[in-house]
């Protein structure tokens, strides 16, 4: 069996299976958000092994906005690595002003609204890559389309990143259970508790700053 198949197993847990996939793309993923919370470089070091395993994983469970989500984070989090290690004095944490969160808002529902409708018919559109139809588009969408802005914003130390983070992983915590993926939603639930500690932490910081 195929060591990157969600069926090949390592580990079972009150009768639910978890894959090889699933658990390194968890375990990592929980790596870092943890050094994001600690505004550590290291969590775009661990975030590129999380998002590699989660890419195979969502195809497989026709979570298709999150797959192409994963490819995304990765340049992203090249982005981030070089901002946070270029940068020749520390990047400060900071707020942005109410204008501009209206115009970020505005974009991810318009963003996620036209996405929803590109995933729903994605199996028709490349159906020799996708053959099976997406999985809660809408949602999926409006998961990937925050995580796009919230992710841009961790790379600028924009305490708002954290506003989104708490509404993805709520979302997640629902939308991964649905889809039987147990282990998974579990994390984000342990994601909700770190976005909230890294929300109060940052705070904290920029206070002192």
């Amino acid at each position: 069996m195929n060591f990157f198949e969600i069926e090949n197993t390592v580990i079972e847990l009150f009768g639910y299976s978890i894959s090889y996939v699933e658990l390194i793309g968890t375990l990592f993923g929980l790596v870092s958000v943890y050094y994001a919370t600690r505004a550590n470089i290291l969590t775009w070091a661990t975030g590129i092994v999380n998002e590699i395993f989660l890419f195979i994983l969502f195809f497989q469970v026709q979570l298709y906005a999150d797959m192409f989500l994963q490819v995304y984070f990765f340049a992203v989090t090249l982005y981030g690595w070089y901002i946070w290690k270029a940068k020749t004095t520390e990047i400060k944490i900071s707020e942005i002003q109410l204008s501009p969160n209206l115009y970020l808002l505005a974009a991810i529902v318009v963003g996620s609204i036209i996405s929803g409708f590109l995933f729903k018919n994605i199996h028709l559109i490349l159906p020799q890559y996708f053959t099976k139809q997406a999985a809660y588009p809408f949602t999926d969408s409006f998961v990937m389309v925050s995580s796009i802005v919230a992710t841009i914003l961790l790379a600028f130390k924009k305490i708002e990143n954290w506003y989104l983070w708490i509404s993805v992983d709520v979302i997640c915590v629902v939308l991964y259970f649905k889809k039987g993926i147990y282990f998974l939603s579990f994390e984000y639930l342990i994601f909700l508790g770190l976005a909230s500690y890294g929300f109060y932490n940052w705070k904290r910081q920029l206070r002192y700053e």
